[in-house]
């Protein structure tokens, strides 16, 4: 199932609150920018409402929650493994899309030098974003 049709399965059975948060899923977001929009269309949203939906989100396998290095969490809506670039300049979250196959092949290699089991793992690359890389270029 993709993660689009789980989205809309999910939608289907949020209530409004819980909905609009699911929305805002699509950019990496912190919890704070996600109440920022979505209190707009819901004036009785409270943050720490915000906070316990991407939280149970995240418990469900709904939403990836993503530690950055500034301290406040990113959430994503794509739940299927990938792996993910923290612009060290904006501080903005990009998906890499990268081969399945890598990705099975390092927990596999993992896997060779652990004494258990290796079901998963997460990467978080750090660089500049496509748009500050030009910048930092034109100001050369």
């Amino acid at each position: 199932m993709l993660a689009e049709e789980r989205f809309a399965l999910i939608l289907e059975q949020l209530n409004e609150k819980r909905t609009v948060t699911v929305q805002q899923l699509c950019d990496h977001p912190t919890a704070e920018e996600i109440y920022d929009k979505a209190a707009q269309e819901c004036p009785n949203l409270s943050l720490g409402t915000v906070y316990r939906n991407l939280n149970l989100l995240a418990d469900i396998g709904e939403a990836l929650r993503i530690p950055t290095p500034d301290g406040g969490d990113r959430f994503d809506g794509r739940c299927e493994p990938h792996y993910h670039v923290v612009c060290t300049n904006c501080g903005n979250v990009f998906d890499l899309e990268m081969d399945d196959s890598y990705i099975q092949k390092i927990n596999e290699d993992a896997n060779k030098c652990f004494d258990g089991i290796i079901e998963s793992h997460t990467t978080l690359f750090h660089g500049l974003c496509g748009e500050c890389a030009k910048k930092l270029n034109e100001n050369k």
